[in-house]
């Protein structure tokens, strides 16, 4: 296939991208490892918090979950299945990967964070100290 060329070098790379991709989509990608971010949602109880992570077709063994002073990472790779293996004559293994990182407030329990992993949504929970869980009463002098 003729790729499409300009005077100017940089927008080689644009042209081809734009017009190609449906025609010649293997060709585009070396390394076909795709890093994309999933969405979270981060609800505050008055117990704790809890991370919801939107990531479909993983399984539980392909998440990463650490805990580093008071950053939370969870991370997750995994090989990505094609559904027509019979339709190439050559095809790079293809990859996903990501990782996402959040700072724990001071209130927050990393000794007790529990995960569970069911229907495509990654939920960590994440308990309050007990110390950060009741209000306290400040007496006026």
């Amino acid at each position: 296939m003729t790729l499409l060329r300009t005077t100017h070098p940089a927008f080689n790379n644009i042209l081809n991208d734009l017009f190609l991709p449906e025609l010649e989509p293997k060709r585009r990608s070396a390394s076909n490892t795709r890093h994309s971010l999933p969405k979270v949602n981060i609800k505050e109880t008055k117990d704790g918090f809890a991370v919801e992570m939107a990531a479909p077709g993983l399984k539980k063994e392909d998440f990463k979950i650490q805990l580093d002073h008071n950053q939370l990472t969870i991370s997750a790779k995994a090989k990505e299945n094609s559904k027509d293996t019979h339709k190439y004559t050559t095809q790079e293994f293809s990859y996903l990967a990501f990782s996402r990182s959040f700072t724990l407030p001071k209130s927050a329990d990393g000794e007790k964070i529990k995960a569970s992993y069911e229907n495509g949504i990654l939920m960590v929970q994440i308990p309050k100290k007990e110390l950060a869980k009741a209000p306290k009463a400040i007496t006026i002098a």
